[in-house]
């Protein structure tokens, strides 16, 4: 099992490594998604005071890591979890008068249209962003310039090409995976549109091993932390990064 610190890592993650391992598995809904953010923002040009919508902020690890680490005002929107939850992760981690909690789904997004700087997405993009027609549904609300980034599970092959989801992958997540695919992928899906100029598309280093030390200290930290990673865990360890990684995809409003 992975002990506490070892998830933190400031030679690879150094922003990330001022938050407490503890507090980031508590308000766990994906893996290492301090680490995913703080990658994904080396492709994006976030500054003090830039609006950030947060969509599928989850319990609001990434809320409080835009506000704290860009100073940015953010709204974070999530269709699972309440706002008043979010809300006092937001208050007891002091970022309360910069992060606004919103229920939201993503197909139905309750905001003007051109009133963001920015929407960042960790590891919730797969669940709603895949349609041909949801990126030109999105960018309707950032401005003129404005950025879009997010991270997603991916496939180093996509599953058309493999013709079949791999046994092993198959067995810990089933068809889901059918929407975790490679970065060229989104690449495409992206600049198709002529709406955006992706400006960065790749696949995160060392993905697998990543998520792998997540779920082995998610195992360790919660009471049922065995039972709800081990298959994760048998998973990754099968792969190796043969298939598994995470897509880090950013772009620009044109």
């Amino acid at each position: 099992m992975t002990d506490l610190s070892d998830l933190i890592r400031p030679d690879r993650y150094p922003r990330s490594s001022g938050y407490d391992p503890a507090w980031l598995l508590d308000l766990d809904m994906g893996p290492n998604p301090l680490w995913l953010l703080e990658d994904l923002a080396r492709d994006l040009d976030l500054r003090p005071g830039m609006r950030i919508l947060d969509l599928g902020s989850g319990k609001g690890a990434t809320s409080v890591f835009l506000a704290r680490e860009y100073g940015a005002e953010v709204v974070a929107a999530d269709l699972w979890v309440a706002p008043e939850e979010a809300a006092a992760v937001f208050a007891q981690a002091g970022v309360g008068d910069r992060v606004r909690a919103v229920r939201a789904e993503a197909h139905a997004l309750p905001f003007e249209e051109e009133s963001f700087d920015a929407i960042v997405s960790v590891d919730a993009f797969e669940y709603f962003g895949t349609a041909d027609g949801y990126l030109p549904y999105l960018v309707r609300f950032l401005r003129p310039g404005g950025q879009l980034g997010m991270a997603t599970p991916a496939m180093t092959r996509e599953v058309r090409d493999l013709g079949a989801i791999p046994p092993h992958i198959k067995k810990a997540v089933g068809w889901e995976v059918i929407a975790w695919h490679t970065a060229q992928w989104w690449r495409f899906h992206w600049a198709i549109t002529e709406l955006v100029e992706v400006t960065s598309a790749r696949l995160q280093p060392d993905a697998w091993r990543d998520w792998l030390l997540w779920a082995r200290a998610g195992a360790a930290h919660h009471p049922d932390g065995l039972s709800r990673n081990q298959p994760v865990i048998d998973m990754l360890t099968a792969d190796g990064g043969a298939f598994l990684s995470f897509a880090l995809v950013t772009a620009r409003k044109k």
